[in-house]
């Protein structure tokens, strides 16, 4: 039995056009299986067509068809910086009409199996419209400068504007402002978040001065599109449908959204606050948003809403962050991103047909012509106003090109609107080849123009040997968990600050993007009665406030936290050093260990965030790895003794290991500085080849000399030991392990030493050398803390 259903439409050239669906009832859904129509069709008679007739295992086929093509095109389009939404958009062309024109092909084998496979992308298109809501921080468009809001704001009015006035002296109609041509004008014009905020995390530059300058400018300029496109459309349906429409749909759109803020985001505020802090969210309580999110799209087709802003505005209402919207994130966007999105991407793709071109109307060629004419103004209003701003002209430029940038939001406005009609065939060719040429160009361009790295070059080299002992000194310390807290403070205290010669800290606390869009960079005042949202980090910041106070005129701290990606936390650790022309910098090691030795916790994402700066450092590194200790919290330099369990002696002992070399050299240049303090007793231990075996001249001078000023220095111990290899110096170190409470030691990244020799067939972390691994594993005991240096 065959239903078919068939309507008439008006498209952009006021044309009438009749659209005709027939449907197989009853639908064939699940496959017998193989096996069952081997026997019911016989050996002969067996074909892939019986089995793409049954809609389950027809749309797994699709599924596999369209991510291998997709990969294979995106693995030699990689190679030309293109992104993976052009590798989608080509594989929905080859497998669409374009290609199989006329013809039955295995994706698009009758309307029905496309039908099918477009359900499923739209599906996936209203939770990605759901997430964006979710991960926007709507506030931020608050704590936006009045240049940035001047920006968002210009870069969508001005084009506009250029568009409706392009449109206008190339129309013939009488009748010119129409629902039609303002939704088409914002299109053009407007300026979407998602498209931004995925081609900045493609290019790596979230929280790059410059991103973060474009995902504020592209925030407030979907708000000011939204905003533009639901007023111009009550407008015109007043002077076409006459008022009493207008107000009807406002009320309707009013009840909505008072529903949805309302009532439903102090629902989601009140789950906030019954999960205990710090704990993960209750399953049951993300069921009810997720549920929530599908009634929606029926709520707004009753209370006439338009369909797209429904899944959007209930994303908005969520508590962006965590513990909610974070938790909604980590378990939808996996899915989405990598199942749901491709698909409906590439369904866009598959609509696309360049042969309409052929025979284009008036009105396709009109609106073609104004799309590329609000693309040129954009641009150049989005260049203008950073460069009068005084931003260099490569990054004005660079910013220009972000704010132009195209991409999945705009295909799927277009996409929607040749599904039901609005626009013609003809047009929907124009608009998608902008599209495509816009998306591959911007990240070329993008990535030629703007490296954020760039400027670490021009970075005046800092490091602790380059300070003199009376000079202060700059340290950055970064924060991971609590625990990293009293190790740092240790530290600063061992550092003998004074106020001849102190110490300005730099806190960083570094925590992972969750839930949110948008990296954020906070500078704590210490005046502020609420330092963060975050209880931890409010925590962190008294805590090291405190020390300050205790320290009053050796310490000044400034506090600060990052919330970024883990892959582009080694961009904030950057600019802060930049910014606070920092010598060195104290990095917690990513392994912590009970005080039995066993492996308390492990963060890999802390690892790669560590060998990322030691490949590249700012300035001078140290990476701590922490010993036994007690729970009790630092609270001045007095109380340095009471953090472990074998400080309690009077004096405060530290090792520190030399063999040459410039990650000694500034390891010792540590050491020194905090031998001053008279509770510090330093014992130097040089470790030497029974062969002679030495670097270069110019290296072996340099050791000498730092060693003769240390054999001069009465207040530091100096040993020499000889040895042969690396099993004997393995056997030293173990003997006088019990006798520090930390060691200083150079990384010495890839030196090969006679010292050393045979303990590098079982190194595990390169990061912190031989040395200090050999220090740091527990079958040394653990109850000493390790800190592992590495040279500018």
């Amino acid at each position: 039995m065959a239903y078919s259903n068939s309507g008439s439409y008006t498209t952009g050239n006021s044309t009438k056009s009749e659209a005709q669906v027939c449907l197989k009832f009853p639908p064939k859904v699940s496959s017998p299986g193989l096996m069952a129509l081997w026997s019911a069709e016989g050996q002969n008679n067996v074909k892939l067509g019986k089995l793409m007739e049954y809609s389950g295992p027809r749309l797994q086929i699709q599924m596999v068809v369209t991510f291998v093509l997709t990969q294979a095109i995106h693995s030699v389009l990689k190679y030309l910086r293109l992104p993976m939404f052009i590798s989608q958009i080509l594989a929905g062309m080859i497998l669409g009409p374009m290609v199989f024109k006329g013809k039955s092909s295995l994706i698009t084998s009758s309307d029905q199996s496309v039908a099918v496979l477009g359900t499923v992308g739209a599906i996936g298109y209203m939770f990605f419209l759901f997430l964006s809501g979710v991960k926007m921080d709507v506030g931020m468009t608050f704590r936006s400068g009045k240049k940035v809001i001047c920006i968002g704001v210009l870069t969508v009015v001005v084009p506009l504007m250029a568009c409706l006035m392009t449109a206008k002296s190339l129309s013939q109609e009488s009748q010119f402002f129409t629902n039609k041509r303002v939704f088409l004008a914002v299109t053009y014009s407007a300026t979407s978040f998602p498209v931004i905020h995925c081609l900045l995390s493609e290019l790596k530059l979230l929280n790059s001065e410059l991103g973060r300058l474009g995902l504020s400018a592209a925030l407030i300029g979907e708000i000011v599109a939204l905003f533009l496109l639901t007023i111009c459309q009550w407008v015109i349906d007043g002077l076409e449908n006459g008022w009493k429409v207008v107000m009807s749909n406002f009320g309707f759109f009013t009840v909505y959204f008072v529903i949805v803020v309302f009532w439903f985001r102090p629902v989601m505020k009140w789950m906030v606050r019954k999960n205990p802090e710090g704990g993960q969210i209750k399953n049951s309580y993300l069921y009810i948003v997720i549920g929530a999110f599908l009634v929606s799209h029926k709520l707004a087709e009753l209370l006439k809403v338009y369909i797209v802003f429904a899944p959007f505005l209930v994303g908005l209402a969520v508590p962006d962050g965590p513990p909610l919207g974070s938790a909604l994130v980590e378990k939808l966007e996996p899915i989405v991103e990598g199942l749901f999105m491709p698909l409906f991407v590439t369904t866009c793709g598959m609509r696309i047909d360049f042969s309409y071109l052929k025979n284009y109307g008036s009105f396709a060629k009109d609106q073609a012509i104004s799309a590329v004419v609000t693309n040129f103004v954009k641009f150049g209003v989005s260049f203008l106003l950073p460069f009068l701003w005084n931003i260099p002209i490569r990054d004005s430029l660079a910013f220009a090109f972000i704010m132009l940038n195209k991409g999945i939001v705009e295909m799927a406005a277009y996409s929607f609107m040749n599904d039901t009609l609005v626009i013609s065939h003809d047009m929907f060719a124009f608009v998608t080849i902008i599209v495509i040429l816009i998306a591959s160009i911007v990240p070329i361009l993008v990535k030629t123009l703007y490296d954020p790295s760039s400027k670490h070059v021009r970075y005046l080299k800092k490091s602790i040997m380059d300070c003199k002992l009376n000079d202060e000194l700059r340290i950055i310390g970064c924060i991971h968990v609590p625990a990293n807290v009293n190790s740092i403070i240790d530290i600063l205290n061992a550092s003998c600050p004074t106020r001849q010669s102190p110490i300005a800290l730099s806190v960083l606390h570094l925590i992972k993007l969750s839930g949110r869009a948008t990296p954020l960079f906070i500078a704590h005042e210490k005046q502020s009665k609420s330092l963060s949202h975050n209880s931890y980090s409010e925590n962190v910041v008294l805590a090291f406030n405190r020390f300050e106070r205790d320290n009053w005129g050796a310490v000044s701290v400034k506090s600060f936290t990052a919330v970024s990606p883990p892959n582009l936390m080694y961009e904030d650790i950057c600019n802060l050093a930049m910014d606070q022309f920092t010598s060195f910098l104290i990095l917690p090691f990513h392994r912590w260990r009970h005080v039995d030795g066993s492996i308390e916790s492990e963060d890999q994402t802390v690892r790669r965030l560590n060998f990322n700066i030691l490949q590249k450092p700012p300035c001078s590194v140290g990476i701590l790895v922490e010993g036994q200790r007690h729970v009790k919290c630092i609270n001045s330099r007095d109380h340095i003794h009471d953090q472990y369990p074998l400080a309690n002696s009077p004096t405060y002992t530290i090792a520190m290991i030399f063999m040459g070399g410039k990650d000694d050299w500034e390891a010792l240049a540590l050491a020194k500085r905090m031998s001053r303090d008279k509770s510090v007793k330093l014992t130097v231990i040089q470790f030497k080849a029974v062969d002679g075996f030495q670097d270069d001249d110019g290296d072996r001078m340099m050791d000498k000399q730092l060693l003769r000023n240390v054999k001069e220095n009465k207040s530091i111990t100096y040993i020499e030991k000889e040895v042969k290899d690396g099993p004997e110096t393995l056997t030293y170190l173990r003997s006088i392990v019990d006798d520090y409470k930390l060691f200083i030691v150079g990384r010495r990244y890839k030196r090969e030493d006679p010292q050393t020799v045979g303990l590098h067939e079982w190194s595990e972390f390169q990061d912190i050398g031989i040395i200090g691994e050999l220090l740091s594993s527990p079958d040394f005991g653990g109850k000493h803390s390790v800190l592992i240096v590495r040279h500018q």
